[in-house]
């Protein structure tokens, strides 16, 4: 224990008025609380009480360092408090990286619906698909598919997704519904440059697992580029499907190869490990907690 931390226990004792009292409060025992005492006049090379079997009182040392001790104790209680307004105030700036694509899905409904219910919150929401040390670049959120997530974050499962196979009705109208897997290779594939492998596309059925090369007249990094290439009749593009609600729902775009599985990846909400979080931050992260189960139970009524 350090010294300010045994003056505050030496207030504490003489407010309590018994050692049993002051170790109940304090959470230690009554020979822990004693040491304390002793290593305090150990420093001060004074003598703080005259202890009897009945009653403490202060020698003229102990007097003169009381209130010292008891305004130290004020100044900590005074400490907690303002942390606890702050924490409990719904208001302020959070920070929140997140990748690109995934971030422009719900970013309309940070400026309506939560922006509506905290409008004293400020979200400063950064796009990008690279990794943020949460804590040394001051982010107090982040959504990441990273499958084994850093130790000093907490992670909160936000949903999994899959790629989906689709396309534009009228590309499809003029080429054709791709049946099988294989038959890609005989169609414009809009390619995703991100991938080092983004020229072979794998499916699963039946735990059999199928490789197609497949090309095309486009290749992005960017999810919504494909999106657009895809809605603009161009080839048949693999999107997220948080990603397409929307657009299936409308009929803009087809899902194709229905029976034909891809890969799941888990997305996960995360913050630095901490004892609790502001109430601002806190409120953005219930918001978007609820915000993916609302639109994956839509998306998984499209899929049925």
């Amino acid at each position: 224990m350090s010294e300010m931390d045994d003056l505050a226990a030496f207030a504490v004792l003489m407010e309590a008025g018994s050692f049993t009292l002051a170790a109940q409060q304090l959470g230690c025992s009554k020979g822990q609380l004693s040491k304390r005492i002793s290593l305090l006049e150990s420093r001060f090379c004074v003598v703080l009480l005259q202890r009897t079997t009945r009653r403490l009182s202060l020698t003229a040392a102990g007097a003169a360092l009381l209130p010292q001790a008891q305004a130290l104790l004020v100044q900590v209680e005074r400490a907690r408090q303002a942390l606890a307004r702050l924490k409990d105030d719904i208001s302020g700036p959070v920070r929140m990286t997140v990748p690109v694509s995934l971030g422009e899905t719900f970013f309309e409904g940070l400026l309506t619906e939560f922006a509506r219910t905290y409008p004293n919150v400020q979200i400063e929401l950064e796009l990008y698909n690279g990794y943020r040390d949460l804590t040394r670049d001051g982010f107090d959120l982040a959504i990441r598919s990273d499958a084994a997530i850093d130790e000093r974050l907490v992670a909160r499962p936000l949903l999994a997704w899959h790629e989906m196979t689709c396309a534009s009705p009228a590309y499809l109208d003029q080429y054709g519904e791709p049946q099988t897997p294989q038959a890609l290779a005989e169609h414009r594939c809009l390619l995703n440059s991100h991938y080092s492998g983004r020229e072979e596309w794998l499916y699963h059925q039946q735990h059999e697992l199928l490789r197609v090369r497949v090309s095309g007249p486009f290749a992005s990094n960017h999810y919504s580029l494909l999106k657009k290439a895809a809605l603009a009749d161009a080839g048949i593009a693999r999107l997220p499907s948080y990603l397409l609600q929307e657009e299936l729902a409308d009929g803009r775009l087809r899902w194709v190869l229905r029976e034909y599985q891809t890969r799941r990846m888990p997305m996960y909400l995360v913050h630095p490990y901490q004892g609790g979080l502001p109430k601002r931050t806190q409120v953005l992260a219930d918001y978007l907690i609820d915000w993916f189960k609302r639109s994956g139970e839509a998306l998984d009524r499209l899929q049925r």
